[in-house]
C-alpha cells in the first residue's frame, strides 16, 4: 500500500529519486521501479556493494571506510551526499548494513543498517537494529522503513 502511495506522491509532486544501495542489493531500486510510470521519478540506482565501488563510483573517502567501516554513520552520510551531487535528484537515499546471516560482530551485529536520506537540503541518517537474523527479512524491513520514512517526510 505505501509503495503505491509513494509512487503517486512522487509523480504528483514531480519529485525525483535516486538510490545508492549496499546491503539491500538493488531491492530498493526494484521496488521503486516495479510500478508503471516510475520513469517519471526514478533517476539512478546504484548497487555499491563492495568498498571499492563505494570509493570508485560514489567517491566515498577511502579513509572514512578504513576508520569507521562501510557499515557506519559516516560512510552512509558520505554515500548519500555524494549520490546527491551525482544525481541532482530531489530525494537521495543510501543504505549500508549487515544483512547476515553472517558477518556481524558484537559492535556491529547482523541487522545493523544505516539509512541516509537527503531531501533537498535536509539530511537524515537513521540507525536501525533489526532483531531478525534472516537476510531477506532484514532487506525487506529496510526497504519498507525507507518507503515509510520518505512518505512521512514529503
Amino acid at each position: 500500500m505505501s509503495l503505491k502511495l509513494l509512487h503517486k506522491k512522487l509523480i504528483k509532486k514531480k519529485m525525483t529519486i535516486s538510490v545508492a544501495e549496499s546491503c539491500t542489493g538493488g531491492l530498493l531500486a526494484h521496488n521503486l521501479t516495479k510500478l508503471a510510470n516510475s520513469s517519471n521519478y526514478f533517476h539512478i540506482g546504484l548497487v555499491t556493494y563492495s568498498n571499492e565501488s563505494k570509493v570508485k563510483i560514489l567517491k566515498v573517502n577511502k579513509k572514512t571506510i578504513i576508520k569507521h567501516g562501510a557499515v557506519s554513520y559516516e560512510c552512509c552520510k558520505e554515500m548519500v551526499e555524494k549520490l546527491s551531487k551525482l544525481s541532482k535528484s530531489i530525494i537521495n537515499v543510501s543504505v549500508t548494513g549487515i544483512a547476515g546471516p553472517n558477518g556481524g560482530t558484537k559492535k556491529k551485529p547482523v541487522g545493523l543498517v544505516y539509512i541516509g536520506l537527503q531531501i533537498r537540503n535536509k539530511l537524515i541518517i537513521l540507525k536501525n537494529k533489526f532483531k531478525t537474523k534472516k537476510r531477506f527479512d532484514i532487506q525487506n524491513l529496510t526497504v519498507k522503513k525507507i518507503i515509510k520514512t520518505i512518505l512521512r517526510l514529503i
